[in-house]
């Protein structure tokens, strides 16, 4: 749970950024259309794969069998995030269930916008809400102890190349890489006249989208955001040398459009051969290793997060389904959650679309499946194991004030990280200096911090 001293003090200050960001999109539209009566449902999800599929078959299995329509509203990351806080925070009551993550849920929770969840899975003798990954339960309870989103996969990082590019040039990747081996690795790799970059990194801005990534290198190079007296360190040694390394790194041998690269674009990018290294979630594995969808299908190798100063550095995320406190079909709402991050739900999506496109990293159970262990064979294990080693308590090398691995765990971030985000896209795109980008930050940082000094 994040540890913020003023809990309420950052309320004012986020009514008017979502003053502001309901003037912009008022006329952008939204998936409205519940019922009072729980024949109908809304629900808001973030555009990954592994929601499109959810959308794919959920009127012919879900709806077929309950009788519960379910319109969807599918949104890139980060306009998902722009319309969920808006609806949830200004009680819009749009939606009866929206996706969100780690950073959101257990801070929504202490504010009262979400319906508890926990009873309804207690209650669910199906569910076997016991078979959830502990680090996501936890990472999605609030300080009561209680379920507030259900997990609908859960995921860590880590690094995946192209194993046929390696072989060619005699390489071979270490099973926990440095950094610095990875600079290496991109530069012998990198091929202008092949249309193959050495790696593939996220330049979008975001707090989400470039802070994810990058934050976990800032970590492992010895940086953080705060010291646990909430002194900023935005612009400290390590935080600057971290972050030159990244924008070094994709500047000089990154994909072309690295500002515009998120992980949608990260994806088509290494999924149609073209970066040799991409180091990014790992759900992205079952994508990568759908033929339909991938050209680099069975070639491709997985190495734990590269370190530098740290022996680990993945991140913690889960993609999990709330319910908004404003929805007026609870109970439709929740049979929704319950099939969509079931195991029913993940042998559905191995036998109709392929084993590898199951969401995993939620349930323990999951890697026990033959189907799923044969089909994930390649990237199964490491994934569980960047899971249960991702520290959100003390993921560098030094006491942290929040909870927290690649975010830290308190409101004012998401718009800290966001702003600071773009400072440093500005930079990858030649447009201003590392340093400078960093100054900038560490002035927004000492504002944050005195909140909760």
């Amino acid at each position: 749970m994040p540890r913020t001293r003023s809990p309420h003090r950052w309320r004012g200050t986020l009514a008017v950024a979502l003053a502001v960001g309901l003037v912009s999109t008022a006329c952008s539209g939204a998936g409205g259309g519940s019922s009072d009566d729980g024949t109908a449902i809304t629900v808001l999800m973030v555009g990954n794969p592994q929601m499109e599929d959810l959308a794919k078959v959920t009127a012919d299995n879900f709806t077929k069998d309950t009788g519960i329509e379910v319109r969807f509203t599918i949104l890139p990351e980060n306009e998902l995030r722009d319309r969920v806080t808006q609806d949830v925070a200004t009680q819009g009551g749009q939606y009866d269930v929206a996706t969100i993550g780690a950073y959101e849920a257990p801070i929504w929770a202490q504010n009262d916008w979400l319906h508890e969840l926990s009873s309804y899975a207690d209650a669910d003798t199906g569910y076997d809400k016991g078979d959830l990954l502990e680090p996501m339960v936890a990472s999605l309870s609030g300080a009561d102890g209680k379920l507030y989103a259900a997990p609908f996969y859960g995921e860590s990082s880590f690094l995946m190349y192209n194993k046929e590019l390696f072989a060619a040039k005699g390489l071979s990747m270490p099973e926990r890489p440095t950094w610095q081996q990875v600079a290496q690795f991109a530069a012998q790799l990198d091929d202008d006249s092949a249309g193959v970059s050495g790696i593939c990194l996220r330049g979008l801005p975001g707090w989400g989208e470039l802070f994810a990534p990058l934050t976990t290198v800032v970590n492992t190079f010895g940086g953080t955001w705060f010291e646990q007296d909430w002194t900023p360190k935005v612009n400290a040694p390590e935080f600057t040398e971290a972050t030159k390394f990244y924008v070094d790194l994709l500047r000089e041998h990154g994909q072309p459009g690295a500002p515009q690269a998120g992980f949608t674009e990260c994806l088509n990018t290494f999924g149609q051969g073209k970066a040799a290294m991409w180091y990014d979630a790992t759900s992205a594995a079952g994508t990568l290793e759908d033929p339909d969808s991938s050209t680099v299908a069975g070639k491709v190798g997985y190495a734990y997060a590269p370190v530098d100063r740290t022996e680990s550095s993945g991140w913690l995320w889960a993609w999990a389904l709330a319910m908004p406190k404003t929805t007026q079909n609870a109970d439709a709402a929740w049979k929704f959650i319950s099939w969509a991050t079931g195991k029913e739900y993940e042998q559905l999506i191995g036998s109709s679309l392929g084993w590898s496109r199951v969401p995993a990293g939620k349930r323990q159970s999951t890697y026990e499946i033959a189907e799923y262990r044969d089909s994930a064979a390649a990237f199964a294990d490491i994934t569980l194991r960047s899971i249960q080693e991702a520290d959100p308590v003390s993921p560098g090398v030094q006491p942290r004030p929040a909870l927290g691995v690649q975010f830290v765990g308190i409101p004012e971030f998401a718009d800290l990280g966001t702003k600071v985000s773009q400072e440093v896209s500005a930079a990858i795109a030649g447009q201003t200096t590392v340093e400078q980008a960093l100054a900038d930050g560490q002035r927004l940082a000492e504002e944050v911090a005195s909140n909760h000094r």
